[in-house]
């Protein structure tokens, strides 16, 4: 990595071209990047966030995604996370009808496994088998004139053959190539890892509300994936319903967590807020992410009766 880095910043060398870069070290980046590594083509990935870090999500893994971790030479080091197999998803509606789903069982079952611990095991894969990876870097300029120049932050040019968008869908490389459509947050989706509840199972829960909606999942033998979807106007009082729901968990278990959500500051501790109060200063940024005070580019934090929420706007 520090031979490539003095390989740029030397005029007098030429700058070398990459076959493939790729904008974005997520799944479906660094999954990308390692079979391009594989196919032995000489691959870049610019990942603007150092992983390990915390992603809204549900945290379920499809079991299509089985075939694909076994190319990767994955299926055991995943299965190898602390993880929970799911046996059954179950819908709630408004007025409380339920319907559960059962789920497939044996070596195709579906999983939930912490989208920090994930992730970071894929990029460390396309690392292994010959990717180089630069964390921290965030793509600022395109240009294409036969291969691309792709400008970063940190004042590092790279080219490329051929460069691949895979981040996500406040796409810097779609925003700059004027692909990417006017963000209308319509919905914001809140996410937390909360102690999980006794006799929860090996559920998905999908529970339809007034506000939104919920889905739930353990992670874990001890940790349950909370998410809350709504939008603006609504999110709010899903929060409340979040607090008054899991209260005695809230209560109990969630006071002094630390909020690992943000690139800038990531082991900054969050106080605790009053279970009585919930505190949000949010602002947005131009992309249509939301950021509170201290979060980096890559979502918010919402500190609300002892839990952190890690927030999204989605479209």
């Amino acid at each position: 990595m520090d031979s490539v880095a003095s390989l740029l910043h030397h005029s007098n060398t030429p700058m070398q071209t990459f076959d493939v870069t790729i904008v974005g070290g997520g799944p479906a980046g660094s999954s990308c990047a390692a079979f391009c590594a594989l196919a032995g083509l000489h691959t870049l990935v610019l990942e603007r966030e150092r992983f390990p870090r915390e992603k809204v999500c549900g945290d379920c893994l499809n079991p299509s995604s089985w075939s694909v971790l076994e190319r990767l030479a994955l299926t055991r080091r995943v299965l190898g996370l602390p993880h929970s197999k799911l046996t059954s998803v179950e819908f709630i509606a408004i007025d409380g009808h339920k319907v559960i789903v059962d789920l497939p069982t044996g070596d195709d079952c579906e999983i939930s496994v912490k989208r920090s611990l994930f992730d970071d095991l894929l990029l460390r894969r396309a690392r292994e088998v010959g990717a180089l990876v630069r964390e921290e870097t965030i793509v600022t300029a395109l240009e294409h004139n036969g291969d691309w120049k792709i400008a970063t932050a940190t004042s590092e040019d790279f080219h490329a053959r051929a460069l691949i968008a895979a981040d996500g869908r406040n796409s810097t490389v779609a925003r700059l190539r004027n692909l990417l459509a006017r963000p209308t947050r319509e919905r914001v989706a809140l996410q937390a890892h909360i102690l999980l509840p006794q006799k929860f199972g090996k559920r998905i829960v999908l529970q339809f509300l007034r506000e939104g909606y919920s889905g739930q999942a353990p992670v874990n033998e001890t940790e349950l994936n909370l998410c809350l979807v709504g939008t603006p106007p609504t999110i709010s009082r899903l929060r409340q319903w979040a607090q008054s729901h899991f209260e005695i968990l809230l209560r109990a278990s969630l006071r002094g967590t630390r909020s690992r959500g943000d690139c800038e500051n990531r082991q900054r501790q969050r106080s605790t807020v009053s279970a009585a109060r919930i505190r949000s200063r949010l602002r947005r940024n131009v992309s249509g992410k939301t950021l509170d005070q201290s979060a980096g580019t890559g979502g918010c934090s919402i500190a609300s009766a002892g839990i952190i929420f890690y927030s999204s706007c989605a479209s």
